[in-house]
């Protein structure tokens, strides 16, 4: 039934398809569809939209607007048991995520490895250029949020650093400030051109099944950028998981703003 409402509008020359509406959205009535002209920003339907607006302020861009039409009234209850489906689908993915681990048959780029201290034999091989080239603190791998195992061993009792893909490129200090310590680990991604639906259900993941100490938000200046806050706050409510959060945001010319 249809009535006059309401009810928010999409803008699809206007969206860019960064996804921050999403996890703004309580009711998930909001996804990224693909379309010729890229992902853009869609209502699931009608009926899940409340049209009280709570995704408009995390637009970048104004695509997001509030307007009144005929529309079907929204439907409390169909939402609830949408939303009820949604959390049930990514709950039954967490158990078996932490199910015994198989071995591993997939793309190498996703292998997880973790390492300490660096063997012997290549410690003196840089002992010579210590005092020249900075060495690397990474002590893990996979880092994009897409490929990291949301059970990883060295997700558990870290300090989570969770940064922006283009962080590590502007602070020319990053791997000794921010890396450097044996409970340090680290996930990437962006918020403006990555699927941010996936983000949020793998940070809630991570969150849930590790005893983290902190996490610290490392982001860039611009606007799209603190999508990442948003989503570690979306992910730390849904987890239902108390985790100190520090945030640093980095500018565009490599200085430390906060």
């Amino acid at each position: 039934m249809k009535i006059t409402r309401k009810i928010i509008n999409i803008d699809e020359n206007l969206c860019d398809g960064c996804g921050l509406c999403i996890p703004s959205c309580h009711e998930q009535a909001i996804q990224l569809i693909e379309t010729p002209n890229g992902k853009k920003a869609r209502l699931v339907k009608e009926i899940y939209c409340d049209g009280l607006g709570a995704c408009l302020g995390t637009c970048p861009t104004g695509a997001l607007t509030i307007e009144e039409r005929e529309a079907e009234a929204f439907d409390e209850e169909a939402t609830q048991r949408y939303i009820a489906a949604e959390t049930a689908h990514v709950e039954s993915t967490e158990v078996r995520k932490t199910q015994e681990v198989p071995a591993f048959h997939g793309c190498p780029s996703a292998r997880a490895f973790q390492w300490g201290e660096q063997a012997e034999p290549i410690k003196q091989s840089v002992q010579s250029l210590k005092s020249v080239v900075p060495q690397s603190e990474l002590r893990q791998w996979p880092v994009q949020l897409h490929l990291v195992p949301p059970n990883a061993s060295y997700f558990q009792d870290a300090n989570l650093v969770m940064a922006a893909d283009c962080v590590p490129f502007a602070y020319a200090n990053f791997h000794q400030e921010f890396l450097k310590g044996a409970e340090n680990a680290i996930t990437v991604g962006c918020p403006k051109l990555d699927d941010t639906r996936a983000y949020l259900e793998k940070l809630t993941q991570i969150i849930r099944l590790n005893q983290l100490k902190s996490i610290h938000i490392v982001n860039m200046e611009v606007p799209c950028c603190f999508g990442l806050v948003r989503l570690v706050q979306q992910a730390i409510e849904r987890a239902g998981v108390d985790v100190p959060v520090k945030v640093t945001t980095i500018s565009i010319k490599g200085d430390k703003l906060t």
